[in-house]
């Protein structure tokens, strides 16, 4: 017979590192892209200097969109099949840290390759083009910041856990 305990299961890490996937996008691309208009997903190619550019842009821009809303539905149907499967483990620290580390991750991979290494686009592209680097070096170490704050809070969670 299964007691309540053998019943638990672990928080999903992979859920709310996808969450945080999603949501770190979903900031980059409502808050940079469209309210502060810092940049769009191909404008360092395509400069918004015409109305084709602009409409070449906003299509990149949904379509980046279109990822992230993706990253989410995954996190969240990872995280109904495990709570709906048995009793969760619940941890506030497990979720804010794996939600760190998704964001983290998204700031780390986003940065290196559409900022460094393809120059798709750069955090802001309203400064003038020799500060483009100091924001883009600044998202990367926000991102970092995330991932190190994500990994402690998942590491303390792991050990309440298990205590």
């Amino acid at each position: 017979m299964r007691t309540a305990a053998s019943e638990t299961r672990a928080f999903p890490l992979s859920a709310g590192i996808l969450f945080g996937l999603g949501l770190g996008g979903f900031f980059d691309g409502i808050v940079l892209h469209q309210i502060l208009q810092w940049h769009h997903m191909l404008s360092s190619w395509y400069p918004i200097e015409s109305i084709a550019n602009l409409e070449l842009n906003t299509r990149w821009d949904g379509i980046f969109h279109s990822a992230t809303y993706v990253f989410v539905v995954l996190g969240l149907f990872i995280l109904w099949r495990a709570a709906h499967r048995g009793h969760l483990s619940w941890s506030n620290k497990l979720l804010a840290g794996s939600l760190l580390l998704g964001w983290g991750l998204f700031n780390s991979v986003e940065g290196m390759i559409d900022h460094q290494i393809l120059g798709v686009h750069h955090v802001n592209e309203a400064m003038p083009r020799d500060q483009w680097i100091v924001w883009d070096l600044g998202f990367l170490l926000w991102g970092l910041a995330m991932l190190i704050v994500g990994w402690l809070l998942v590491r303390a969670g792991r050990r309440e856990r298990a205590a």
